[in-house]
């Protein structure tokens, strides 16, 4: 039987300190709607299986363990009182896989991918045992924060469109009609108003993004965008788990040497300051949920979610190395939780069921290898999809933050440096900006109100 709560509070928890165990169909139930979702965008995981690949020489055998493994972890946040759906660093990919690249393939790759994930375990405990990184984001300025949730979203948008080298190209079709769908179904207003008249709209709204999903698959075969897919039986071999710590972590090459530590840092540097922005997107994800509905409160804590994310870097070092990193948040599998969480208690009891049985439903899919299989060809445009959904959701909440001209304006271009000179300069740019401009008195006495 599963535990209800009083209008009001929170879902019932087993309290740990600082964290606040739920025991999945005991302090939660089952979210079917977020379940079928969460079964057909496995596709969105599996799309690391390329950088593995590159990055490691890992078979894809091996590498589909690794995202299997990869994805279990992610049932700690709900399981520990963290409200998210977590994810990779994404936007890190790039930056991870351009100096991953200066070492020779093999086990002096393998060794930095093992360094980097060390160092990004120590630095997510360490900002959230010491509690810095709750005051760190309490201290960021409104304009800032709104800057760097619109510059991810912009990011997520050009990494998909770019005619050069985004997601998208030779894949036109399906991502386009693909992400039209989803913003029909999850964004507008006028479906939101059709969905409330018909039966068969009301259903379909509740799998965010799944639909367009179908349409970007069905459309990629059509439009020979992606090939057939070639079906195999049986589940993932999980008896070949040992050949990954035997042949790629530091426990077959070697712990990574001093040196290799140290030109990790900068990495790990720019890759913790862009999953800086990813919490504060989660927080600000949640808030609005919360504020949605007075039936339940929500809590995020930054320092929990930075203790789990640490676990989770910390045991993927040492025994499956994940180079896309193991960030606090998938935007997309996030927001479009918390989108159906807002229309009621009716729709989805507590965001822990849906964040929770999506989740669950992603990582057992990813086991059968008939789904992984039939996903394989279309594991690219899984992963554009969620960035559409990314990019139109960080630009719309990071737009709603702001409210003075001074403050849309800081916004926009410390958002549009970080998407165009990285996450650094991003930040820079937002510092100066609050400092020379600031905030009128109006609005700082606005927001002392609230």
């Amino acid at each position: 039987m599963v535990m209800k709560r009083a209008h009001g509070e929170e879902q019932p928890y087993i309290p740990l300190g600082i964290f606040k165990l739920r025991i999945p169909f005991v302090h939660f139930g089952w979210a079917w709607p977020e379940a079928v979702q969460g079964a057909f965008l496995v596709a969105v995981p599996m799309g690391s299986i390329a950088v593995h690949q590159e990055m490691l020489g890992v078979p894809f055998e091996l590498a589909i363990l690794m995202v299997a493994l990869n994805g279990f972890l992610y049932i700690l946040h709900p399981m520990f009182g963290d409200p998210v759906f977590p994810g990779w660093i994404t936007p890190a990919i790039p930056i991870v896989t351009a100096w991953g690249a200066t070492f020779p393939a093999g086990p002096a790759r393998i060794q930095a991918i093992v360094a980097l994930q060390y160092i990004m375990a120590v630095v997510f405990l360490f900002m959230g045992i010491t509690g810095l990184a709750n005051k760190i984001v309490s201290f960021v300025p409104n304009s800032m924060r709104a800057g760097i949730i619109f510059g991810a979203g912009v990011s997520a948008m050009i990494s998909v469109i770019d005619p050069k080298t985004g997601r998208m190209v030779g894949k036109e079709w399906s991502v386009i009609l693909g992400t039209l769908v989803c913003y029909l179904t999850m964004n507008s207003w006028k479906f939101a108003v059709a969905k409330d008249k018909n039966a068969f709209l009301k259903q379909l709204s509740k799998f965010g993004m799944l639909p367009g999903m179908i349409v970007a698959f069905i459309v990629g075969i059509l439009f020979k965008e992606v090939p057939v897919p070639q079906l195999q039986m049986g589940l993932i071999p999980f008896h070949r788990f040992p050949e990954i710590i035997k042949g790629y972590t530091w426990m077959a090459v070697g712990f990574p040497p001093i040196s290799t530590f140290i030109s990790a840092l900068p990495v790990a540097f720019a890759a913790y300051i862009i999953a800086f922005g990813d919490f504060v997107l989660a927080e600000v994800v949640t808030k609005d949920a919360d504020a949605y509905r007075d039936d339940e409160i929500i809590d995020f804590n930054g320092n929990r979610s930075n203790i789990i994310s640490g676990f989770r870097n910390a045991l993927l070092a040492t025994v499956a190395p994940y180079a896309p990193l193991s960030g606090p948040l998938w935007a997309g599998g996030t927001i479009a939780i918390a989108e159906r969480y807002k229309q009621g208690r009716e729709g989805m009891d507590t965001i822990f069921a849906g964040d929770s049985s999506y989740i669950l439903a992603m990582w057992i899919a990813g086991c059968l290898m008939p789904v992984v299989t039939l996903f394989q060809p279309i594991l690219p445009l899984g992963l554009s999809l969620t960035l559409t959904v990314q990019g139109f959701a960080c630009c719309y909440i990071g737009m709603e933050m702001v409210q003075s001209k001074e403050e849309r304006g800081c916004c926009g271009i410390t958002g549009l440096v970080l998407a165009s000179r990285g996450a650094f300069w991003g930040l820079v740019c937002g510092i100066l900006l609050h400092v020379l401009i600031g905030v009128r008195d109006e609005f700082k006495a606005k927001k002392a109100a609230a």
